[in-house]
């Protein structure tokens, strides 16, 4: 079976990102917990293509959310399905990151 681990980068990759995890839950019938809400065996018959299986029976987006700024994945995190994800999903380099580089 094939595994597709999906890369987010930037403002505008977070917030399509952030899109297209509502859609692709929304049509395998996860809610924005992570649980299997949906009503046909067919949703889950792929499901394993995007999302892991965590205990619980929640499904994580195999995801990675990377940024400069953690402003637009804080707008993810609180948005409608931010708690999809893991937390060390998300990658971001502060300012502190920036003035070392320097």
């Amino acid at each position: 079976m094939r595994e597709i681990v999906h890369i987010q980068a930037g403002q505008c990759g977070n917030q399509i990102g952030a899109k297209f995890w509502e859609v692709i839950s929304d049509e395998h019938g996860i809610d924005p917990t992570g649980s299997y809400q949906g009503d046909s065996e067919l949703q889950l018959e792929r499901i394993n293509v995007y999302y892991n299986e965590a205990s619980g029976s929640k499904f994580v987006p195999r995801a990675i959310l990377v940024d400069l700024e953690p402003g637009t994945m804080d707008s993810v995190r609180s948005g409608p399905f931010g708690q999809l994800f893991r937390p060390d999903n998300f990658v971001f380099a502060g300012t502190e990151h920036k003035e070392k580089v320097k």
